[in-house]
């Protein structure tokens, strides 16, 4: 329980356990490239998991299949959902194929995470893990004070620049995702100090820059994230008093932190984004950021459509094209709640054994990680935190959706899945290599690789070098782009003017795939021109009817028409629909 624990863990790197020490570097790569802001993060968290499978590669075992199997079982389900929305032609196969790989990708880092926990060094393995990500946590913290409290000194390359007065966004550009980071690394920190590879007082003030990170953020979910820490701490016993102290004190420090800055705020010493955001309903606002509006359109929809759902990948489109007129004005492109999320997009029967499936290994998890004493013990339930920690972040925003943290969120939830004995002394042997998993390392390097070359396709339409070939060329490649096409057919549908009678090859194959993508107002606005330059003017007034229902500044001038009686008759935007379009009408079926 002490030495040959510890020895085995600070051990671990001469047995290519270093490795684990990389996973969460890519949330502290600052360039980006677009359209994307997070596409190159995600290749190389992709490529970084591929590196760690391939170094190290050990073999797969299965001694806990009777408790991972409602957690495969809920993956399959999803991968199925995601090859079927292609191949129905629902969904456009480079947007539907890689939602299934990354399914896949993620089973395949479950069965590593709980291979390693069962092995002879789990622990040695997870506190790679638990190192790399303080180190990256507690950079990203350091990036956050920069970015509030001296915002003209990021460069945009190594430091990126916050688009949020007064919030940190990290190196992630995204509060909400600095928040899960830094709270991870909260735990994370707890974890090494009760496996003594912290001293308690350095612990504490890791501790505290942390939740001064997630405190400038202006995240309101990483702060309700604060209240899972203490609940950790009521009810793990098993915690050093220092351990459980520091938990149970992370929310008021948190409390404290925002009422320090938003005083300070008050008082001119500096701009600090959370403040107010709290207490929002007393201005009038909406303390859920628009977020009951869309949960409430999301159960009008499910309504509709409840035994199949409007398919993976397909809720934004669905509902921007259904008739809501109380809709929010801000573009969603997710239900930012994941229960409600599969179940509108798959239906209530496949939604909601998914969900069952899921909370019922998390259960598990939690169960088991509970059921094991000493290091290992504290490895496991550090693990089964991180995934209840993203869990319930997961019913506020949707970060699962990105890879630097769907991967890790796997990965933990294998590991506390283990088997709940720890192995015993006399049974250590040196873990099994497979080149069956370092050759699906090497395929995840390769295809991460092979993603940013493609997306390269792309990037020169909307950054383009010196000697860019013509905007019509450069949209025409990148329209046989394999994996991001539908970037280039955005800017083929909204590049060039009002769409006009006949449409070109291009521009037919944009309104086809793009809207599947993300629909926002430019992308209505040529669309809607589009369908009315075809005959389509009923389905044209239709989308113009569901535009005027977001009340976006950028319609203005397409609904400036309206204004004046003569023009009015004449414009499809100004006019009622003839009849109601179910939103399936619009798209290839």
């Amino acid at each position: 329980m002490t030495a040959p624990r510890t020895e085995a863990a600070i051990s671990g790197c001469a047995n290519g356990r270093w490795l684990y020490l990389l996973p969460f570097a890519p949330c502290l790569l600052a360039q980006n490239l677009p359209p994307s802001p997070t596409l190159l993060n995600q290749c190389f968290a992709l490529g970084l998991w591929g590196t760690c499978l391939t170094g190290w590669g050990q073999r797969l075992v299965f001694a806990s299949r009777r408790h991972l199997w409602p957690l495969v079982t809920a993956g399959v389900g999803l991968v199925m959902a995601a090859l079927a929305a292609p191949v129905s032609g629902a969904l456009p196969w480079p947007i539907g194929i890689p939602n299934a790989a990354f399914v896949l990708t993620a089973l395949l880092i479950v069965l590593q995470g709980q291979s390693v926990s069962e092995g002879d060094q789990g622990v040695s393995a997870l506190t790679m893990v638990l190192i790399g990500l303080c180190m990256v946590g507690l950079t990203s913290a350091a990036i956050a004070c920069i970015q509030v409290f001296a915002p003209g000194w990021p460069d945009g390359d190594w430091i990126a620049r916050s688009g949020l007065a007064g919030r940190a966004v990290g190196n992630l550009r995204q509060p909400n995702h600095l928040a899960s980071l830094l709270l991870w690394a909260a735990i994370g920190i707890v974890a090494l100090i009760e496996l003594r590879l912290l001293p308690r007082a350095a612990g504490s003030i890791m501790l505290t820059l942390l939740i001064l990170g997630v405190v400038l953020s202006g995240s309101r979910t990483g702060v309700l994230g604060t209240a899972l820490l203490a609940l950790w701490g009521l009810s793990d016993r098993r915690l050093s008093r220092t351990g459980r102290a520091l938990l149970l004190l992370a929310p008021a420090m948190a409390a404290v932190m925002w009422a320090g800055l938003s005083a300070w705020a008050h008082m001119g010493g500096l701009a600090f984004g959370g403040e107010g955001r709290l207490a929002a309903p007393a201005g009038g606002g909406d303390i859920s950021s628009s977020r009951f509006g869309i949960w409430r359109d999301t159960l009008t929809m499910l309504s509709r459509e409840p035994w199949t759902g409007v398919g993976f990948g397909e809720f934004n489109l669905a509902w921007t094209l259904t008739a809501l007129p109380q809709r929010p004005i801000a573009f969603f492109d997710h239900t930012h709640n994941l229960p409600l999320q599969l179940l509108v997009e798959l239906g209530l029967p496949l939604g909601t054994a998914v969900c069952a499936l899921l909370l019922w290994s998390a259960w598990l998890a939690v169960r088991r990680a509970w059921q094991v004493d000493g290091d290992a013990g504290i490895a496991r339930r550090a693990a089964a935190m991180m995934v209840l920690m993203v869990g319930l972040h997961s019913l506020l925003e949707y970060p699962l959706w990105y890879a630097y943290l769907l991967l890790p969120t796997a990965f933990f939830w294998g590991f506390a899945l283990a088997k709940s004995e720890a192995p015993a002394a006399s049974a250590l042997q040196p873990a099994g290599r497979s080149w069956a998993v370092r050759g699906l390392g090497l395929a995840l390097i390769l295809g991460a690789a092979a993603a940013v070359l493609d997306y390269h396709q792309v990037v020169v339409i909307y950054e383009p070098p010196e000697d860019a070939a013509p905007l019509e060329d450069r949209i025409a490649r990148g329209q046989r782009s394999l994996l991001f096409g539908h970037h280039a057919d955005y800017a083929a549908a909204t590049a060039f003017g009002e769409p006009k009678a006949p449409l070109s090859p291009s521009q037919k194959l944009a309104f086809e795939r793009a809207p599947h993508h993300l629909l926002d107002i430019r992308l209505m606005i040529a669309w809607a021109q589009a369908l009315a330059a075809e005959g389509k003017v009923d389905q044209a007034r239709w989308l113009s009817a569901r535009i005027r229902e977001f009340r976006n500044p950028g319609s203005d001038e397409f609904f400036a028409p309206c204004g004046d009686a003569t023009q009015a008759t004449q414009a499809f935007q100004c006019q009622k629909p003839e009849r109601a379009w179910h939103w399936r009408e619009f798209v290839n079926r």
